[in-house]
């Protein structure tokens, strides 16, 4: 009977010293390798399809002869709003834009998709002039100018004119061209525009832009006038 209980207890010992540093260690189980994640896909957009669509309400004009050269056009066979011409609550910002990104071929999409937001205020804060050059009175009482009160726009020579900005069609040189271009293409003139001068950096510019938020937009439910290549 002692033996009995012996054997059992001599096992259990043995089982012990197996565990201690002195014996064999058990082996550790293997951790499995997570499995590393897909690199995420980066969509390439080719914009070409967006300068050479035709622009809605613009007598078949493409976004690429809306902005070459850059300056403010004006059909007097057509409705007076932007782009043609432009009022002073024109959402210019907003249609220019959609110009820029969207598909106009798709059913529900146009010049007034972001305008058509409610993001702007409704109205401006002040009301506008009925007289020339129409613009809202200031807030609060800014000093008036005591210089240049003879000049009138409608007589004086072209030599008049002081240019400090040239901004035809807006976000153009905002969106459409890069920084270290931007002082370049304020100095130059419509001819450059003309001749492509800036052409290449206009098409890097708007890639760029699909790149960074082309797919915000997609998963917003909008087409886009680029289609990743």
């Amino acid at each position: 009977m002692t033996a009995r209980l012996l054997r059992p207890a001599a096992i259990a010992a043995t089982l012990l010293l197996c565990a201690c540093d002195g014996g064999s260690s058990p082996t550790p189980m293997a951790t499995p390798s997570p499995t590393p994640a897909p690199a995420a896909t980066v969509a390439s957009y080719n914009p070409e399809n967006c300068f050479t669509q035709t622009v809605p309400g613009t007598n078949g004009k493409t976004l690429r002869t809306l902005i070459v050269p850059d300056t403010l056009k004006l059909d007097f066979g057509l409705p007076s709003a932007f782009p043609n011409g432009r009022d002073l609550d024109d959402k210019v910002i907003d249609i220019t834009l959609a110009m820029l990104f969207l598909d106009f071929t798709i059913t529900g999409q146009s010049t007034s998709t972001f305008a058509n937001l409610p993001l702007n205020p409704p109205a401006n804060d002040k009301p506008f002039s009925d007289t020339f050059p129409f613009l809202a009175p200031p807030q609060g009482t800014p000093p008036a100018a005591t210089t240049g009160t003879s000049f009138d726009f409608r007589t004086d020579p072209d030599s008049a004119f002081v240019r400090v900005d040239r901004m035809g069609q807006p976000a153009v040189a905002t969106a459409l061209i890069g920084s270290p271009l931007k002082t370049p293409y304020n100095d130059s003139n419509p001819p450059d525009d003309v001749a492509g001068v800036y052409r290449a950096d206009e098409t890097a510019q708007l890639t760029n832009l699909f790149n960074q938020i082309g797919d915000n937009l997609v998963d917003i439910g909008l087409r886009l006038c680029s289609r990743p290549g």
